[in-house]
């Protein structure tokens, strides 16, 4: 009996590898996690209409006033985009005078104020007024990622402190437009 029970223990402990050996396949397999990260990222796009706001003559030659029917075609930030929510933010500096610097005589001004707009980015355009001592509208919100152009206008043209004032006489009255798009956190 005990030599039994001795065989079929050492059978068993046979037969043991054997049966793991049986589970064993010819085909084994590893998962592997394939990973990247992508970072905010915005761009303005390419510049289409040359990028200057170029509005002539600023005055009607015979009055000397600043003319009422100022236009410039606006300039597009062509395939802007940012890859994660943003803000769109428009600042802008009156055109001034830039070779005649001195204070202006009485009657006399040497800077034009206006109105710069970025539209097409966030639901409400972004608004920049040069004359005005805050512009709580020039920075706007895109909840998400986007791509596509933006608008950008200058518009609603004043001569600084009223326009009963001339505007002096200058080979050059510039200012600047500036438009940034920033992943907002």
């Amino acid at each position: 009996m005990h030599k039994i029970a001795i065989l079929l223990i050492g059978a068993a402990a046979i037969a043991a590898p054997a049966a793991q050996a049986q589970e064993a396949t010819d085909t084994d397999s590893r998962e592997f996690a394939v990973v990247g990260t992508v970072p905010a990222l915005c761009s303005g796009g390419t510049l289409e209409g040359g990028g200057t706001f170029d509005f002539g003559v600023l005055v009607d030659t015979t009055t000397g006033l600043l003319r009422d029917d100022l236009s410039a075609p606006p300039q597009t930030m062509g395939g802007a985009f940012c890859s994660a929510r943003s803000t769109i933010t428009v600042e802008a500096t009156a055109m001034e005078a830039q070779n005649f610097l001195a204070t202006p005589p009485g009657g006399f001004s040497r800077s034009v104020d206006y109105l710069a707009t970025a539209s097409g980015w966030s639901p409400t355009d972004a608004r920049f007024d040069t004359a005005a001592a805050a512009n709580p509208n020039a920075s706007q919100l895109r909840d998400s990622a986007f791509t596509g152009d933006i608008s950008v206008v200058v518009s609603d043209l004043a001569t600084t402190g009223g326009d009963t004032l001339r505007l002096v006489a200058d080979t050059e009255y510039r200012g600047t437009v500036v438009v940034t798009l920033a992943a907002a956190d």
